[in-house]
């Protein structure tokens, strides 16, 4: 009997565990504002409204902390973590000039294989924009500025970058429900997708520049309103 070498086919997605579920529901609460900024998380509730145990709970509140989405308080607990306009403002100057080297670098030197994969970002970015949920639209804008950190090369960066995944998609989630952007941002999103495909490093860095301005002036439009609104509470 001859033994015969069976060839693995590759995975082409990776299945989900109930803490990656469970991750991804108390993420997308937060950035739709179930849960408030500064809102206690407390385990039972937690436990039974998402059919979990104490333990993925934790294992998730620890994951958000690292996210930045969750803050541990003493002789309180975690609560949501509060978002003013000096951490945001940070952020987008970090990824003002992070992504913008990335697509400069990108306009410079690109491969056939970038140019399919860029297109075909772009298109799943634009099937989300209708999405009822989060998730997906944010996933797929992640997606698209990963492939480009990749093609130019900038590994650092992106691990920069994905440190602050939590953060970027929940101001990402703040800007995108606003009604008064000057313009939508796919339309950014276009603009920076052909300035590179054309191989334009300027016009990149433009498009990346106009995106960014537009988002933080959003980002400080809102924040600056739920700033007033809690004092007013208070």
């Amino acid at each position: 009997m001859t033994s015969e070498k069976i060839a693995l086919t590759k995975i082409d997605k990776t299945p989900r565990t109930l803490r990656d579920i469970v991750q991804e529901r108390m993420k997308t609460a937060i950035f739709e504002g179930h849960f408030a900024p500064g809102e206690r998380l407390v385990e039972r509730p937690l436990c039974e409204q998402l059919g979990v145990s104490r333990t993925v709970i934790r294992e998730t509140i620890r994951f958000l902390e690292a996210e930045g989405l969750v803050e541990i308080i003493p002789n309180r607990g975690p609560i949501v973590a509060t978002f003013d306009w000096d951490q945001a403002k940070q952020i987008y100057d970090i990824r003002r000039q992070l992504e913008a080297s990335a697509a400069v670098a990108c306009a410079a030197n690109q491969t056939a294989e970038f140019v399919v994969r860029l297109r075909a970002a772009l298109r799943a970015l634009e099937a989300t924009m209708n999405d009822t949920t989060w998730t997906e639209l944010l996933q797929a804008s992640t997606r698209f500025y990963e492939i480009i950190f990749e093609e130019a090369g900038h590994s650092v960066a992106w691990e920069i970058v994905q440190r602050l995944n939590g953060r970027i998609s929940r101001l990402r989630a703040l800007t995108l429900s606003s009604k008064d952007r000057k313009r939508p941002g796919i339309e950014h999103m276009t603009a920076i997708h052909d300035a590179i495909l054309s191989q334009n490093a300027k016009a990149a860095r433009i498009a990346v520049n106009a995106h960014i301005d537009d988002a933080a002036q959003t980002a400080w439009r809102v924040l600056s309103k739920e700033a007033k609104t809690g004092a007013a509470d208070g």
